[in-house]
This record gives structure tokens, C-alpha cells and sequence, in this order.
């Protein structure tokens, strides 16, 4: 029997001492690192864009319904395969 698919674990921010490009309150979804992991660090994608270590304390983990990961995750999707050129479709009406 296959094994069941992985649940992601989305955090809440709950810390930023230090970080500017975390924001507070805000849901990141956790990237596998276990190397971070042993050392005391969750791997998120913050609001640079790319994907950093930071300190577990910074975060809680949340568990969320299986409708709303789906859609946090296909808002990532989304969000990473813009360009940063691309308008989005509110700019273009004005």
C-alpha cells in the first residue's frame, strides 16, 4: 500500500527580531531541511523571495484544512512563476 502523501506544515510567524523579511502574523508554508531542522531552524520561503534558515522560536506550526493548503499552495505556484515584470491583471485595467 503506498504510503500517504506527505500533509505540509504551514507556520505562523510569530517573531521577526532581526529579520526584516519575515512579517509577523503571516502564514509561510516549511521546506524540507533536516540538517536545519537538527540545528534548530525552519527553511521558508520569506518575503525576498528565495528560501532561508530561521530560528524554529520565530513560528507555531498550524494545521489548516486540506481546502486551505491547497489553495495557499496554489498561490505560491503562482506567485513564483510571475516575473517580476509581469503586470498583474488589476495594473492593466488602469
Amino acid at each position: 500500500m503506498p504510503s500517504p502523501r506527505p500533509k505540509r506544515r504551514f507556520l505562523l510567524c510569530i517573531r521577526n527580531t532581526g529579520c526584516e523579511d519575515l512579517e509577523l502574523r503571516k502564514l509561510y508554508e516549511r521546506l524540507p531541511d533536516r540538517v536545519g531542522t537538527r540545528e534548530g531552524y525552519v527553511r521558508v520561503v520569506d518575503e525576498s523571495g528565495e528560501d532561508y534558515l530561521y530560528p524554529q522560536g520565530y513560528f507555531v506550526a498550524v494545521d489548516l484544512p486540506r481546502q486551505a493548503e491547497r489553495a495557499l499552495a496554489r498561490r505560491v505556484r503562482l506567485r513564483a512563476s510571475n516575473s517580476p515584470m509581469q503586470r498583474t491583471a488589476l495594473a492593466r485595467r488602469r
